[in-house]
């Protein structure tokens, strides 16, 4: 696998387009801190790390509101191994007027673009989620 959290994004898309409620695949660092940001502005419901055989797996439980209607409607992977997008403090996107969220890999961490403006911080986009 060339591209691990584009294959992450693409799982919780999958599912949330087959209404499941939980999806699971392997996990990493990285994996682990972009659904703690989606779980902080509740795309998500719920996150875990379940030891299966010799290799961790991260199982996200994704939320819906009250007719199965997906909280989490798009979700878009923006820099890609071959070519990676990196973005200045004065330069971060407001995704769809702000309806969205941008994560960004900062120095100081992942986090959302509006807490990377106040941190005064810039770094390497990694998708847009709305």
């Amino acid at each position: 696998m060339t591209d691990p959290i584009a294959d992450m994004l693409t799982r919780i898309r999958n599912a949330v387009s087959s209404k499941h409620d939980s999806v699971q695949m392997p996990s990493s660092k990285m994996k682990v801190a972009i659904a703690k940001v989606l779980k902080d502005e509740g795309f998500i419901r719920d996150f875990a790390i379940e030891a299966e055989a010799n290799r961790p797996m991260l199982k996200i439980e994704l939320s819906y509101t009250g007719r199965k209607d997906p909280v989490l409607s798009g979700i878009k992977r923006v820099s890609k191994p071959g070519l990676r997008v990196y973005v200045q403090k004065r330069e971060i996107p407001r995704v769809l007027g702000g309806l969205g969220v941008a994560i960004l890999s900062t120095p100081e961490g992942v986090m959302t673009g509006q807490v990377a403006r106040q941190k005064s911080v810039g770094g390497e986009i990694l998708c847009y989620v709305w």
